[in-house]
Parts: C-alpha cells; structure tokens; sequence
C-alpha cells in the first residue's frame, strides 16, 4: 500500500490525530480525501471533501458510503473517551457505541468500495485496550473490544484482499488527553507513524515513545501467537458460514 494518488477517509477528521492524518495523507501525494466530521470543517486544499459522518447515526453512514466513488484506506479514528468508574451504564454503552459499533458500521458500510480497490483499513486503538487505565476503564473496555474487533477483521477479510491494521495509540496531546499529565506525544508525528505503517503492511502499529515500548512484547506474545493460531481455522469457519 502506497497513499500517493490513493482515495482515504478519515473519520473524526476534524480536529486531533484525524486532523493531522488529512495533512499527512495529502503530503503524501493523496488523490482525494473524504474527512469525515460531525459539523462542518473548513477546507483549504481541493483534495479533500467534508462528510458529514457521525460514526453512531447509521443514515449518515448510509449516505457517506454512497457519496464515496471510491476508496483505498479507511481510516476509523473517530472516538470518544470521559472520565467514569463504571457506575453509569449510559457512558459505557456510549463509548461502545462510538469506539466498537461505529467502527464496525462504518466498516460494513465501506467494505464494498475497499473490495474493489483491494484497500485497507485502519483501527485506531489504545494502550488502554491492552490494560486498563482506572480514570477511564469506559473507554479501556471499548478499546479493548475494538481491538478483539480488528484482529477478527483481518481473519474475515484476509481472503478478500482487504489489509486491516490496529494502530495501538499512547498518549497524544490532542483535546482527548487534556487532562491527562503524562509525556505526550505530538499528533503530527504519530500521524507520520501510522501512514509510514500502514505502507509496510504492518498488522500493528505502535506510533508513538509510549505504545513503542510494549511493540516487541505484543509481536511475541500470546494474543499475537494465538490470533496467528486461531487464523489457521478461517477455511473451517467460511465452510460452516
């Protein structure tokens, strides 16, 4: 996968890493890309198109889809994260409905266009679906689920030509971490990062100091080697499909 003169979508394009994705795509040399946003977003290259696109309204991803020629990379960035302790049921269901059902609705939505262009997806995750931060176990849970989410992706697409890759995301200084008083890593760098491993055909993506350090430990160990295991069975399970 090469961005240059390829067709993206980024979704939570506005603003943060999504934001920073848009630039670093069209640096790249990208045909077009369609910036998925929730209101409306100013526009300075004529490259890229607004959509509007919240992730948990299935019309508006009906219509995006069809609004869409063609696609190349999927980007599903859009999320949501609030500080809680697990006694609002209502936050939790929010944040599964933004982080895990708006990554597989948007997917499905888009799946035609990708299969045609053979294209890729792209999951943004978190450290905290690897393990829990106690100030945001919501959104740990959410990630976490999102993260079972795009390993069964790439076991059900992988006979389809459609690559999935899981960027495992550390703390960036976007408006989502703002209360977080930790070293931080700038969205423009971790944009560099995801798009440098989305062109290696990487299944993971550690784009920053903090996911980087736990990138060897996760290739080499048991969820890794347990997907690995577990892909073997995809022929028996498209045959019972």
């Amino acid at each position: 996968m090469n961005i240059a003169n390829k067709t993206v979508l980024v979704t939570g394009a506005n603003r943060g890493i999504g934001r920073a994705i848009v630039a670093e795509a069209l640096e790249r040399g990208a045909k077009r890309v369609y910036a998925g946003t929730r209101g409306p977003m100013e526009v300075t290259d004529q490259r890229v198109i607004p959509l509007l696109l919240d992730v948990t309204q299935r019309q508006q991803i009906e219509l995006a889809s069809l609004a869409v020629e063609t696609l190349d990379v999927l980007i599903n960035n859009a999320g949501v994260a609030a500080y809680d302790d697990l006694s609002n049921a209502e936050l939790v269901e929010q944040h599964l409905r933004v982080n895990v059902l708006g990554v597989l609705n948007v997917t499905n939505a888009f799946l035609p266009h990708l299969k045609r262009s053979r294209g890729a997806i792209v999951n943004h995750l978190s450290l905290a679906g690897v393990a829990p931060l106690p100030m945001v176990p919501a959104y740990s849970i959410s990630k976490a689920a999102a993260m079972n989410l795009t390993q069964a992706l790439r076991m059900t697409l992988s006979n389809q030509g459609i690559s999935v890759h899981g960027v495992v995301l550390g703390p960036i200084d976007t408006e989502m971490s703002r209360g977080f008083n930790v070293p931080k890593a700038p969205p423009a760098s971790a944009a560099k990062a995801i798009i440098d491993g989305v062109e290696r055909g990487e299944d993971e993506i550690f784009p920053d100091p903090a996911s980087q350090s736990i990138s060897e430990g996760w290739r080499n160990g048991v969820a890794k080697a347990l997907e690995r295991q577990f892909s073997t069975l995809v022929p028996l399970a498209e045959a019972a499909a």
